[in-house]
């Protein structure tokens, strides 16, 4: 995405995928969740790599195309939100470490208090794993609310020579959802991948009551080094009607750390059932000439009868 400009993405004309979506809900989980790509460039066999979640951990599956995936495997228990990474010729799977569960599910119920961490992995094949280790552990007010402890939704970028760590934190309970989604943006800073991140003291991005996409929490935000500048794709939460949505914003920086709004990407479409009513987490990736946003989608706000899938939309530059 270096040598790419700012005006270059904003100018970026972005069409549903006509057979979407590409990995649909399936068996005992609801939902298939937060997508993240390695593209075959810097994938170690040549072939796409999506990492996301299900109810019971992240998950892998590969394809030669990025668009039809073959089965999918577990990587990880007890994770959600994952963000998949080459550095140095190894492959760094991010992600949210969670309680068990049964934990979990308390948590939904108002029986237990949520906690989550953000944990890494290291693999050189995809195949192998290494044994997880903490990276972001608590340690500022804001990632704490009434409802428990919360980091989440990792990205990693290198700026010179720091690695910064955007996540998410806190807990907003969204009424007719019935469970909580990220109040807060941060980010943690390291000169090492793998250890050492000390995150800021406020959040980068707050929720704005008066804000058309964020006026109920901030989401989730991944952020690309451009050619002279920054951009950041967001999901922001919001209340429209009486009712919760999420839609997916380009916003764009000079620092990475400061962000303005540039343009809405992708919005709810009643008129499509799988992303009625929310679309969310996304991993925007270049392969050739080509820009690919992945994303998940929700149909509906009800926690039982909700169903989430992953899609995408491209866009040639």
């Amino acid at each position: 995405m270096n040598n790419l400009s700012v005006n270059q993405i904003l100018s970026a004309e972005f069409t549903l995928y006509e057979s979407n979506p590409v990995i649909k809900n399936s068996g005992a989980s609801p939902i298939v969740a937060d997508p993240s790509l390695l593209t075959p460039d810097k994938s170690p066999d040549g072939l796409w790599h999506i990492f996301f979640h299900t109810t019971f951990g992240v998950w892998h599956a590969s394809s030669a195309d990025g668009i039809k995936f073959g089965k999918s495997e577990k990587i990880c228990p007890r994770a959600m939100r994952p963000d998949i990474n080459c550095v140095d010729g190894k492959n760094l799977l991010y992600y949210e470490h969670t309680r068990p569960l049964l934990f979990n599910a308390l948590n939904i119920a108002g029986l237990a208090k949520w906690n989550s961490e953000i944990y890494v992995t290291e693999s050189e094949d995809l195949v192998n794993w290494s044994e997880p280790e903490a990276v972001i552990t608590h340690t500022r007010e804001y990632e704490k609310s009434e409802r428990g402890v919360s980091i989440s939704n990792p990205f990693l970028l290198k700026e010179g020579d720091e690695y910064r760590l955007y996540y998410s934190c806190g807990l907003t309970f969204i009424k007719d959802c019935g469970f909580c989604e990220p109040t807060y943006i941060s980010l943690a800073r390291s000169k090492s991948p793998i250890g050492g991140f000390v995150s800021e003291e406020k959040p980068i991005i707050s929720p704005d009551p008066a804000g058309r996409y964020t006026n109920l929490c901030s989401g989730c935000l991944k952020v690309c080094k451009v050619s002279d500048g920054f951009i950041g794709i967001q999901n922001g939460i919001y209340s429209l009607d009486g009712e919760s949505r999420s839609a997916i914003m380009l916003l764009t920086s000079r620092d990475g750390i400061s962000f303005e709004f540039a343009k809405m990407l992708l919005e709810p479409d009643p008129a499509i059932t799988w992303m009625a009513q929310y679309v969310y987490a996304s991993h925007l990736v270049k392969y050739g000439d080509e820009l690919r946003l992945y994303f998940n989608a929700r149909n509906r706000a009800d926690m039982l009868r909700g169903r989430e899938c992953i899609g995408f939309a491209r866009a040639k530059i």
